[in-house]
């Protein structure tokens, strides 16, 4: 799988440009309009997150790497801040009145229900979170 690449500092003003790129990639794909708003809704999450906690006294690079094959397309998002592995959270009580609920959290749960496959790996002194979408929403057996 060939993958197409994007360095930019983690800063929120570069959000739209994140985007952008990984929009272009996934209507290259071919990836339906309901899976691809799922993937930016989570590319978001996941990109603001970096900006915010991955370099707390100052600024670092992020990477956005898209590559599909005829069944998948895979996202990575890597950048070289304090190791964190943020699928260790756990998911919000999505069932508690609104009003009882903890403020946070579900940046996290979009990323996993919003993509059919979403893996952390720390490589390299990289943090990698992987998301990935199924063409048919399920991988071939």
């Amino acid at each position: 799988m060939t993958f197409d690449t994007l360095r930019c500092t983690a800063l929120l003003e570069n959000l739209d440009q994140v985007t952008g790129f990984i929009e272009e990639a996934a209507d290259h794909f071919g990836l339906e309009t309901k899976k691809k708003f799922g993937l930016l809704v989570a590319a978001e999450e996941a990109f603001v997150n970096v900006c915010h906690y991955a370099y707390p006294d100052t600024t670092g690079e992020v990477t956005i790497s898209c590559g599909s094959d005829n069944e998948a397309f895979v996202l990575e998002i890597a950048d070289s801040g304090a190791p964190f592995d943020v699928l260790s959270l756990p998911d919000p009580d999505t069932t508690a009145d609104i009003m009882d609920r903890q403020i946070g959290g579900l940046g996290v749960y979009f990323i996993r229900t919003l993509t059919d496959l979403v893996s952390y790996r720390r490589e390299e002194g990289l943090n990698i979170l992987q998301m990935v979408l199924y063409k048919t929403g399920e991988p071939r057996s």
